[in-house]
Order: structure tokens, then C-alpha cells, then sequence
């Protein structure tokens, strides 16, 4: 992160935030839940494999006819607050991104703290390839992505996308902020005949959902952004 106060931002979910610049533990509520289990709070918190886990990913569930409003809402005003929180007040607007002799297009975006938000059919809904989304990564520090839905074997170039794009993040040790219909291990899946025809994007998704896990630790959040490493040499 580029200062002290978005890193302890991320780590207390958003949460709790007293307003103070000074850097003073005090001034920050941290989140130090680490219960294995997918909540009902419209947030996923359980242990992985690379340690203590941070709220980064939200879940939004379709809502039934069951389901009160306030409970279906609730992961996407938390998204929305750290949005808001991490970008300071600043002003947001859209921008673009030179790739290739051509233009990227991102919709919502901090310039003054190099904070972006997409939906997921921003990115990955036309085509686009690794080129574009490491330009992303290396312009963004953090990259919020909203509306990921559930995916299944007939959307296989949506899950490619996916796929190539949070390998471009990770390699940019870009901080990664998910509000999403379902959880990582659920977002493709594929069954009966398209299981055994799609055999090479499940295996690839797997790691990818491997990725999106170890992108909530602490270990991975500490890593500085290669877009900080890119304008201290250039």
C-alpha cells in the first residue's frame, strides 16, 4: 500500500475507522475474527492455508423470497464503505489506460490514490488478455471487482478471463477487493459431460481460487506493489 493507513484500512475490514492520520494503533479496530466458517454477516471469513485471513471478500448471494433485505445488502454496503474508505473522499471518475496503442477503458477510479473499481463483465465480459489486465496491475495498487457471478462449463471464456486476470494481479501484488454471488471454491463449476471436456479450466481455476485465498492473507498484503517498485526505478 502506498501508506500505513490503507494497509491498516484493509486489515480492519473497513471497520471501525476513527479518522486519525497519525498512524497510532489506537485509532484502528482490527479485525481479529479467524472462525472457520462462512458467516452470515455477507462475508467470508475461515482459515486458509496461508495464514490469517482479512475481509476482502464479500458475498452477495441471490436473494430468495426468504431472505430479508438488509441481510442480501449487507456485503455490498461493506464493499462499498472500504471503497469509499480507501479512497480517502476523493474524487472518483472514470479514466483510461494506454495498451498497445489502444485504450482501456476503467470506469471508476481514484487518480489520487490509486484505488480502481470494475464489475466483473467490465473486465471480463469482452475480450481482453493479459496485456490489459497487467496494466491495470501496474497503474492500480488496489483493484475493487464487483458482480462476480457463479460460472458454470458454458462460460468457459468468462472463467479464462477470470482466470488470466487475477494471475495479473497477483504478479503485480495488487490488493484485491471481491464482492461476489458465491465463494471462491464455488464460482466454477462444472459437471457431468462439460466436467470431462473442460478438464484443463478446472484445473486452472483451482489455482486460481488457491490465488484468491492466499490474496486475503496477511503475508500477501504486506508485499509491496510492483507499480511502487516500477515508478521508484523508472
Amino acid at each position: 500500500w502506498d501508506s500505513e493507513v490503507d494497509y491498516r484500512l484493509v486489515m480492519s475490514g473497513g471497520r471501525g475507522v476513527a479518522g486519525s492520520v497519525n498512524g497510532n494503533d489506537s485509532d484502528y479496530d482490527y479485525d481479529d475474527d479467524d472462525d472457520d466458517s462462512h458467516n452470515d454477516k455477507g462475508n467470508e471469513t475461515h482459515k486458509n492455508p496461508h495464514g490469517r485471513v482479512h475481509e476482502t471478500y464479500f458475498i452477495q448471494r441471490k436473494r430468495n423470497n426468504h431472505q430479508k433485505h438488509h441481510q442480501h445488502d449487507r456485503a455490498r454496503q461493506k464493499f462499498d464503505s472500504l471503497f469509499r474508505k480507501l479512497t480517502k473522499d476523493s474524487p472518483i471518475e472514470s479514466t483510461v489506460i494506454d495498451v498497445q496503442n489502444r485504450q482501456l477503458f476503467v470506469p471508476h477510479a481514484s487518480l489520487e490514490c490509486d484505488v480502481a473499481k470494475f464489475s466483473f463483465y467490465d473486465l471480463c465480459g469482452r475480450a481482453k488478455g493479459a496485456a490489459d489486465y497487467l496494466a491495470i496491475g501496474e497503474r492500480f495498487h488496489t483493484v475493487f471487482v464487483e458482480d462476480v457471478p457463479a460460472l458454470t462449463f458454458h462460460e468457459t471464456n468468462l472463467a479464462r478471463r477470470w482466470i488470466t486476470f487475477v494471475d495479473a494481479m497477483y504478479e503485480c501484488r495488487v490488493k484485491l477487493v471481491v464482492c461476489a454471488e458465491t465463494a471462491p471454491e464455488e464460482m466454477f463449476r462444472v459437471e457431468g459431460e462439460g466436467g470431462r471436456e473442460h478438464t484443463d479450466e478446472v484445473f486452472a481455476f483451482e489455482r486460481t481460487r488457491s490465488r484468491m485465498e492466499e490474496m486475503r492473507s496477511e503475508r500477501y498484503l504486506r508485499k509491496t506493489w510492483v507499480g511502487s517498485i516500477t515508478e521508484s526505478h523508472g
